[in-house]
């Protein structure tokens, strides 16, 4: 039975894990654990986690990551982090961190879009004078625009396309230029989450695409990122660990 505290279990998709651990037969949630600021007051319950755990599952606020990195380098934990957003320094923090602990960190965990991410790479490899095009769609609340996941999806083009820049949110005068990937953020509804990759040429196009139905599908990709680095050594881990 694997122990599991999860950060952010007020939000949406910390409920979700929540539910999801409740539901399995071989997870147990040791503790539940949320902070938010109103009129000024930190709430947190329970105050003191005195339960064992065996990983922490991260779904709260990137602006948190130095408190739980903090938490979890003091008792040796296994971190499962899904927030998206984070600053330079932040994410120095967690390469830090992860010299010490395992950390499993994603942009999207998502097995459909580390597949997506595969196939991307391979197709813009196969047409080095494409052109390309990320385009993603979520709900009107996210925060943080372009996505984590857009990003990621344009990192793993630009290890296929060195010396490429981003051009993300394209506005104004001028033509494309030959080495640019565009990145482009559509904010509405309720979507859980789009995100495609288009590829094109003078001759042919091709889309690939990823379309969440279900925000149930992330927390169930961070269980199993949970249960993949329990017991792992001290590194950084990505959806390509766990898929490989």
């Amino acid at each position: 039975m694997t122990d599991i505290l999860v950060y952010g279990a007020l939000g949406r998709m910390g409920s979700l894990v929540v539910n999801a651990v409740e539901r399995a037969e071989d997870l147990n949630l040791a503790a539940a654990v949320d902070e938010y600021s109103q009129g000024g007051a930190v709430k947190c319950f329970p105050v003191e986690v005195t339960e064992h755990v065996d990983v922490v599952v991260d779904f709260s606020h990137h602006s948190l990551t130095g408190k739980l990195l903090k938490f979890c380098l003091e008792r040796s934990l296994p971190l499962v982090l899904c927030t998206t957003g984070h600053t330079d320094e932040e994410r120095a923090a967690v390469t830090a961190a992860a010299e010490r602990i395992p950390i499993f960190s994603s942009a999207n965990m998502s097995l459909g879009i580390a597949a997506l991410t595969d196939l991307a790479r391979r197709a813009a490899a196969l047409f080095p004078d494409a052109d390309i095009e990320i385009v993603e769609a979520h709900h009107n609340r996210k925060l943080d625009a372009p996505s984590g996941t857009a990003l990621m999806l344009a990192r793993a083009m630009q290890e296929v396309r060195p010396g490429s820049t981003l051009n993300i949110g394209r506005s104004g005068m001028g033509k494309r230029e030959k080495n640019e990937i565009g990145v482009q953020a559509l904010r509405m509804g309720n979507l859980p989450g789009t995100h495609a990759v288009i590829i094109a040429t003078d001759t042919q196009t091709i889309t690939l695409k990823h379309e969440a139905h279900d925000r149930a599908l992330f927390a169930e990709g961070a269980l199993s990122a949970a249960r993949f680095i329990v017991g792992k050594p001290a590194g950084l881990y990505d959806m390509t660990a766990l898929v490989g």
